[in-house]
């Protein structure tokens, strides 16, 4: 909404022959402060042009009205509609006599201020009653006092959130909380208090010629700044509901950083946003299990608006400012103007899934014609990707957005045809459709078709690795990825901590002990951290809280922080309070981790992906999980996605661990996760036996070794298989080629001639790369009697890693008091010594670092 922009149905009304008053010596309740600074001349307000006075301090500028009456001349004009730029006196509303009778609210309400009367040239007259916070208001008000039949002259602000301003190169015009916001309305833009009122005065006889106009005073003093003679077919300043308009990119426009394309205005409305057409391809929507990116067009935009119908847009380049589009006229085809169909007709979603009709939360996309996105009541229409930015149950993938929602949502779509996508875990087709909303349309039945089976055979996913979502956040979001357990931890970023109060070492939200359907859990845990020594999550643990949250100065604990714990001591604490100990995000930090698997302290090592489109799970991580096996160290893979923002996907990466025959509860996953027969994925569903042996136990051979048979199989729904590898102590022994189909298992013969382990890890991706890892099992160990488990070059770079901690403890990490750190250096002493005596027990040269 533009302050120089002006309609050309609007004509400004020179007063300069009636003001009676300088701004400057008004009285102080009527003074204007900085609500007009500049304000001299031709401006404009919501589009309608006004000439002020002020150009010179000592010239009248203003029309102050007491009892008394001014007449304006008009000279035959025809107008249907006079625009006033006015204000009342402010005073104190009373409440309640000697109570509450001196509030500078504005609340006062209804009484008599003016009369402005219009007077034809046929002599006939019509008189408008003029009353405090109806037509007029005063100047200076509190929250919620706006005039009802006017607006604050000050325009509404659409604000970029911060990370997009920064990424604009621009300063941010609102703090983080505001930037969510994206707006700020005019009564609030300015400070505090300081709005003229603008009052659309409706001319009942906009055929006559209009002669006077007379301003007459009625007791309170008000003040006349400006007035336009304005030739709309409707109130002026009544703008119609939200719109959308499809334009090409103007000449000297360009698309910024984060895709808006910044330089248009309007005159009587605003621009929301501007942004490039997300073309999607109709012919493969239903088809395409993929992700789909749509291109991105960069001829056309899709302008998001609030206007009045007579409003303009235009477009302001270097070149100068050019009309874009004119309201009123309907667009035809050689202007390449096109009217996106309104988002307004209230349809109910109702999503089941089909096997029993049942209601299902499901994560769900929609976009119109031109590529718009059509969020369900609730939802961003532009959904915040970046860190602790947006925690409001939203994905966004790229271009592509996502809500997530219980099993009946509302959601207001365009008439004509809506691109539906609907997910429900990794056991379920992805459901698209190509939905036709008609005007009769109220309600679409949306049922997914469950084609895998594994939760019928006893296995349940988590996701290990979660931040900053609400606990019934966690729960929507898990049940609709099909999520059994998340595991929401709270942490400490310096000064910053999230979810704390979330904690309370009880309640397993979802449980049925709490209420719940015991289907879909949520529990918080902690994810303790240093920057050095490294992090550790604990989950499920009962009691207390384990303090401190973070420790070592930052960039996880505050500057100053002394080194007051290991990681060992914490899991310690985890383990003893009925705890799970998880490693996560594999490889980093390369610290401590090593002296606690070394301690036995380490119940899974974590995969982390936080997005499974556009990264998987790390061949580093899993390199590095290999040096723990290959030391003997069995301890079962699990998946976590970090999550911390909207663009990270819950259950991106996941964990399946297998039950058995225990029922489901959040103490028997802990104890499936123990017992290790689980696998990581971003989709592939994974199984593997040894000898009939599952992941997480040991087959026995004798001294001499011998052969065993493993037997696998992988499944899919979303993710095609690429390749399945068979693996012995890290190397490939067998290896299937998936040519991309969603199912495979094979078997094979495996000489073993020393102490190993084997698991089998697919090859598989959402994008075009198949080198890329989808999923991995935990390992079975082969067991030769008198052959322990061991590498040399593994040992040497765990018990180096340990020294790096030993001597980053001694020299750099500011210390606590002397108990605290004897106690910290002792840990790693015993974790040292333990890994060199194995060392030593089998020969193996290592230099020793001073001291040892």
């Amino acid at each position: 909404m533009s302050q120089v922009l002006s309609t050309p149905l609007g004509r400004p009304v020179d007063l300069s022959a009636v003001f009676n008053a300088t701004r400057a010596g008004l009285p102080a309740a009527l003074h204007p402060g900085t609500a007009l600074e500049p304000g001299y001349g031709e401006v404009a307000f919501w589009g309608l042009p006004f000439l002020l006075g002020g150009a010179s301090s000592s010239d009248p500028d203003v029309i102050h009205l007491t009892n008394h009456t001014v007449n304006v001349a008009l000279d035959g004009s025809l107008a249907n509609w006079l625009v006033f730029l006015h204000c009342v006196e402010d005073i104190k509303t009373n409440y309640l006599p000697g109570f509450a009778d001196d509030s500078m609210d504005g609340n006062s309400v209804g009484d008599p201020v003016a009369e402005y009367a219009l007077v034809y040239a046929d002599g006939s007259r019509h008189a408008q009653p003029i009353r405090r916070r109806f037509a007029i208001q005063q100047l200076r008000i509190g929250w919620g006092a706006s005039a009802f039949e006017a607006v604050p002259h000050r325009p509404h602000t659409v604000d970029p959130t911060m990370m997009e301003a920064y990424a604009m190169g621009v300063t941010p015009r609102t703090g983080y909380g505001y930037g969510e916001v994206r707006h700020n309305s005019g009564r609030q833009s300015g400070r505090e208090g300081e709005n003229l009122w603008v009052y659309a005065m409706p001319n009942p006889y906009p055929g006559l010629p209009l002669d006077t106009l007379e301003l007459t005073g009625r007791g309170e003093e008000a003040a006349v700044f400006g007035l336009s003679r304005v030739q709309t077919a409707q109130n002026p300043l009544r703008w119609e509901p939200r719109r959308k308009l499809r334009v090409p990119l103007p000449p000297g426009l360009e698309i910024s950083e984060t895709e808006d394309v910044l330089g248009l205005d309007m005159d009587m409305g605003m621009v929301i946003s501007a942004r490039p057409v997300l073309v999607y391809d109709p012919a493969s929507w239903k088809p395409d299990p993929f992700d789909r990116q749509p291109a991105v067009s960069i001829e056309a935009l899709v302008v998001e608006y609030a206007a009045h119908p007579e409003a303009r847009l235009y477009a302001a380049a270097k070149e100068g400012c050019s009309l874009v589009a004119d309201l009123a006229q309907v667009p035809d085809a050689e202007s390449g103007l096109q009217v996106i169909e309104s988002a307004s007709r209230p349809v109910k979603l109702r999503f089941r899934l089909r096997e029993n009709g049942q209601p299902i939360a499901v994560r769900l996309h929609l976009h119109g014609a031109h590529g718009e996105y059509l969020p369900p009541r609730g939802g961003h229409r532009r959904v915040n990707g970046h860190w602790f930015e947006d925690n409001y149950g939203e994905f966004v993938n790229g271009a592509n957005q996502y809500a997530y929602v219980h099993g009946d949502v509302e959601a207001e779509l365009p008439l004509g045809p809506v691109y539906l996508e609907a997910v429900y875990g990794l056991e379920a087709l992805p459901h698209r459709e190509v939905l036709d909303i008609g005007p009769e349309t109220e309600e679409v039945v949306v049922e997914l078709d469950r084609v895998l089976r594994w939760r019928e055979q006893g296995w349940v996913s988590a996701d290990t690795h979660v931040h900053f979502l609400s606990p019934t956040t966690a729960l929507l979001e898990g049940a609709a990825e099909g999520l059994n357990v998340v595991n929401l931890l709270a942490s400490q970023w310096g000064e910053m901590f999230s979810n704390v109060t979330d904690f309370d070492g009880a309640t397993t939200l979802g449980a049925r002990d709490f209420g719940g359907d015991g289907e879909y859990l949520v529990r918080v845990g902690t994810e303790n951290r240093m920057h050095v020594l490294g992090h550790v999550s604990l989950l499920g643990y009962s009691g207390e809280m384990i303090h401190p949250l973070c420790t070592g100065g930052p960039n996880e604990s505050a500057i100053g922080d002394a080194q007051e714990v290991t990681m060992a001591q914490w899991s310690r604490r985890c383990i003893e309070q009925g705890g799970l100990v998880i490693s996560p995000h594999g490889p980093n930090p390369q610290g401590e981790r090593a002296a606690d698997v070394v301690l036995g302290l380490v119940h899974g090592i974590e995969m982390m992906v936080m997005n499974p489109y556009s990264q998987q799970i790390s061949r580093y991580g899993i390199a590095d999980w290999y040096r723990f096996l290959n030391l003997g160290y069995h301890i079962p893979v699990v998946g976590g996605s970090d999550k911390m923002m909207a663009s990270a996907l819950l259950g991106g990466v996941r964990t399946y661990a297998n039950l058995g025959a225990r029922e489901f509860t959040y103490e028997n996953w802990m104890d499936a996760v123990r017992d290790g027969d689980t696998f990581v994925t971003i989709g592939p569903l994974v199984d593997i036996a040894v000898e009939g042996q599952r992941p997480g136990t040991r087959v026995r051979l004798p001294a001499s070794g011998g052969t065993v048979a493993v037997e696998w199989k992988v499944e899919s729904v979303r993710v095609p298989i690429h390749r399945v590898e068979v693996i012995v102590g890290g190397r490939i022994v067998q290896l299937e080629d998936g040519n991309g189909g969603r199912a495979l298992k094979g078997a094979c013969s495996v000489q073993v001639a020393e102490s190993t382990w084997i698991a089998v890890r697919v090859r598989g991706t959402y994008t075009e790369d198949p080198e890329r890892i989808a999923a991995h099992s935990s390992a079975i160990m082969v067991t030769l009697e008198g052959s322990p488990h061991f590498n040399d070059e593994a040992a040497v770079s765990l018990l180096a890693q340990i020294e790096g901690t030993q001597a980053y403890l001694e020299t750099t990490a500011t210390r606590p008091d002397e108990q605290r750190f004897q106690a910290m250096r002792l840990v790693l002493e015993q974790a040292y010594s333990r890994l060199h005596q194995r060392m030593h027990a089998r020969g193996i040269f290592h230099r020793h670092p001073h001291g040892k």
